[in-house]
């Protein structure tokens, strides 16, 4: 009776002191496993720091991986696997949650290569995503955005594309948006809100997020004070957008934008009807490139006569939108302009700068003084300000 007792005793004390070996053991090999492996991202993140290791779209035998939003570990395993990058996915996801990797996976697109273990892999994914930075100048038009776009290499579906500009509905977190112009003359709704300015776009970024992203820095643009004055004018915050595409294109000089406003503002002010087209080059210019034609110095005779909302010397008031997108300067120079001021028409010198008039004596007289500075030879035969464009 004592030996079976002793003898279950020693088999308790053996299968106790076996527990105890493998977890000392268990920790002593997870704890080498955790050294090692903070010491290989310490390496990593120093060779990627340096410059040593750089996975992009040109490295010979790189994978795009692109992690949506929401992807969770298993999807992540699952197009890795697709990929050809791992072999399986339980071991990485498995490894994932050992190595504290779950939820610090960044959407994005990302660059592997078949030679990472799994744990690069991991440490990869939860660094920065490729982007791509495009720089849009002050006046870019919507159509040279999008080529802007396509030529940094961006994936998008142009016609989706054009259908969020027209689908405000999607974008209503942002105040500004609902006060836009439904206008149906509208070319796109959106247009003129897309803020020139330096952007990181993800290379497989959709369709709404390339808008939002613009939509969201002009948001910031955007200051209560500028509904406060566009009220005070008599205007929407919308048509100081317009009013300011307008200006943006007829001169960057700061100090005509104020005086270009003003001719404007007495313009859609004035009591006269005749004096209440706008005459802006910029909208013919506008028309025209639409059209695949060429930019001018002034408006032809038959420009003058192009039946379109857009057309400034055609019809009274503003355009139905922006013609281009804005820069803050152009928006401000629509909210103030020159005060005290009172030009009623403008004609560009050919250098960049602006000659104003009260009269149309004396606007007629500038005309003949610069025309030859321009680099058409068009005949203004209207009664307009004649635009600084090129």
């Amino acid at each position: 009776m004592f030996s079976r007792k002793v003898s279950i005793a020693l088999r308790v004390l053996i299968v106790v002191t076996a527990l105890i070996v493998c977890g000392v053991i268990g920790v002593f090999l997870g704890y080498n496993y955790v050294m090692s492996q903070n010491a290989r991202f310490k390496s990593l993140e120093k060779s990627i720091a340096n410059g040593d290791l750089v996975i992009n779209q040109d490295t010979p035998g790189a994978v795009m991986i692109v992690i949506r939003s929401g992807d969770t570990t298993g999807d992540i395993a699952e197009n890795l696997k697709k990929a050809g990058l791992i072999k399986n996915t339980l071991t990485f996801s498995i490894m994932s949650k050992f190595n504290g990797f779950d939820g610090g996976y960044l959407a994005g697109t990302h660059f592997l290569t078949p030679d990472l273990t799994y744990d690069e892999m991991m440490y990869i994914l939860c660094q920065q995503p490729e982007v791509v930075r495009i720089t849009f100048p002050e006046g870019i038009t919507y159509q040279q955005i999008k080529d802007k776009l396509k030529e940094a290499g961006l994936s998008f579906n142009e016609k989706h594309l054009d259908e969020c500009m027209n689908s405000p509905d999607l974008f209503v977190n942002y105040s500004f948006v609902s006060a836009i112009s439904k206008n149906e003359n509208r070319d796109y709704i959106l247009s003129g809100y897309l803020f020139p300015d330096t952007y990181d776009f993800d290379m497989n970024a959709s369709e709404e997020e390339i808008i939002s992203t613009f939509l969201r820095n002009m948001n910031t643009k955007l200051y209560d004070e500028f509904y406060e004055r566009a009220a005070k004018l008599h205007m929407s915050v919308d048509e100081i957008i317009t009013l300011a595409s307008l200006i943006q294109m007829e001169s960057t000089d700061k100090t005509d934008m104020l005086y270009i406003s003003a001719v404007f503002h007495n313009r859609l002010n004035s009591e006269d009807p005749d004096m209440q087209y706008l005459g802006s080059c910029a909208s013919i210019n506008y028309l025209r490139e639409k059209a695949g034609m060429t930019h001018v110095w002034a408006a032809t005779a038959q420009d003058l006569e192009w039946d379109n909302p857009y057309n400034t010397y055609y019809y009274r008031g503003l355009p139905p939108g922006p013609i281009c997108m804005p820069s803050l300067d152009a928006i401000q120079a629509a909210l103030y302009p020159e005060p005290n001021c009172s030009y009623m028409y403008f004609c560009a010198k050919g250098d960049g700068r602006t000659a104003f008039a009260v009269t149309k004596e004396e606007h007629e007289a500038n005309v003949e003084k610069y025309r030859d500075n321009w680099t058409n030879e068009a005949v203004i035969e209207d009664d307009g300000p004649t635009g600084d464009e090129g």
